[in-house]
């Protein structure tokens, strides 16, 4: 029997206190929280009409956009090697039942993976990430992992990795990266390189795998985070350009058509418009990484002054607050786990976050997953302002939502 997704379980739970009246600051849901800007909706509604069933892979218009959303970011790339899907969830799954071996993924990491190789009966051997960021298995530690799953009968083939990361809210460094990849060479690994948080780095880009071992890497996106479209499920993937690229498109296309048949059209529509970058697209996205760098940069400060120690975040909008220094106050109020750490500050603090087991972290940890971008409003119109104000902290609802978090921060390490 599988478990509810974590992610989608707290919102869940968290909306319901909200309608029955609780004040709860969500801090549980990586949504992206801003609203659709109208030149992308004047595409949808344009496209509407559009209903009837597509190539699997997506229409020659949103292939060739996204070869070319590719080619701009170094990455050299033809129509044919882009596939689209409803999220990047889907195109997730289908690479890790089509690539064969055992699922090599960072501790922590999203709770999607380990749960989709679960659905797959597909064994998983986690490697802690390093000191400076997540998203990714600790270099120094790759080898003896691979090394050791071999010798216990294991058979390791598939090597994830999320650039930018969820939960940390962290960017790899271009060097972990490219070690990583020489890693994944020397033992014949495949790579998955989940980069939906790719276009909300705070400050410069990210690395890929695709630039380091091209030929055994495929890389995942989509429009969930950088445009806030994650209801309209737009996804997208990048396979190699060689015979072994080539095999494994065809082995997604026959999961696709077995189980999604196809983006929907006027989706499709949307994807090629977007990804052809006009420079309204391109601002928007500008306007929105600043605004999540400033307010996770906020709620990161509030930890930190609480005592808890932290990766500082350098993408999306993210962190992953670690409680340890003051474990011993925490033990006094029962607190000994990152469940319970996380259950006293919904319970009893008003604040929802998710605890660090949800992504594989141990149990007896006390961390947590803290997501700040449902901070920036609950109406439209205070989403907007948030977007276009130059000091979004100072307005009352997020200024409200910080004091919420101090108070709950105060009231859980106080002694």
């Amino acid at each position: 029997m599988t478990m509810h997704s974590a992610t989608l379980a707290i919102n869940e739970a968290i909306q319901k206190r909200k309608e029955s009246g609780e004040d709860v600051l969500h801090l549980g849901f990586g949504e992206a929280g801003l609203p659709v800007p109208d030149f992308i909706v004047e595409v949808l509604q344009y496209a509407s009409v559009q209903n009837s069933y597509g190539p699997v892979v997506g229409s020659a218009a949103a292939r060739e956009a996204g070869a070319g959303w590719f080619e701009r970011r170094g990455i050299p790339t033809t129509a044919d090697q882009v596939v689209f899907a409803p999220g990047s969830k889907a195109l997730l799954f289908a690479a890790i039942a089509v690539l064969p071996g055992d699922l090599i993924l960072a501790r922590p990491s999203w709770v999607s993976y380990a749960a989709q190789a679960a659905l797959l009966n597909k064994p998983v051997i986690e490697v802690a990430i390093p000191a400076e960021s997540g998203g990714i298995p600790d270099p120094a530690l790759l080898e003896e992992a691979i090394l050791q799953a071999r010798e216990a009968g294991g058979n390791p083939g598939i090597l994830l990795l999320t650039i930018p990361d969820n939960p940390t809210g962290t960017v790899a460094t271009e060097s972990s990266v490219e070690e990583l990849c020489r890693i994944a060479r020397k033992y014949d690994l495949a790579i998955i390189s989940d980069e939906i948080y790719g276009e909300v780095v705070h400050d410069g880009t990210a690395p890929s795998a695709a630039r380091y071992l091209e030929e055994r890497t495929i890389v995942t996106t989509g429009l969930s985070k950088s445009l806030a479209l994650g209801g309209w499920r737009i996804g997208f993937a990048r396979v190699p350009g060689n015979e072994w690229g080539r095999q494994v498109m065809q082995d997604l296309i026959g999961v696709a058509s077995e189980v999604w048949s196809s983006l929907a059209a006027p989706m499709q529509a949307v994807a090629a418009y977007v990804l052809n970058e006009p420079i309204e697209v391109v601002e928007h996205i500008q306007r929105s990484t600043a605004l999540h760098a400033k307010v996770a940069n906020a709620v990161y400060e509030e930890f930190i002054a609480a005592g808890a120690t932290c990766r500082k975040p350098t993408a999306g909008f993210y962190i992953y607050p670690d409680f340890e220094p003051i474990r011993p106050q925490l033990e006094l109020k029962g607190i000994g786990s990152s469940a319970e750490l996380a259950a006293v500050l919904l319970d009893h603090h008003g604040v929802g976050v998710l605890a660090g087991e949800a992504f594989g972290d141990a149990p007896s940890g006390l961390r947590a997953r803290v997501a700040t971008s449902l901070l920036y409003g609950t109406t439209p119109e205070e989403r907007w302002e948030a977007l276009r104000s130059p000091d979004p902290l100072g307005l009352p609802w997020i200024a409200k939502s910080l004091d919420h978090l101090r108070r709950a921060l105060t009231g859980l390490t106080r002694d």
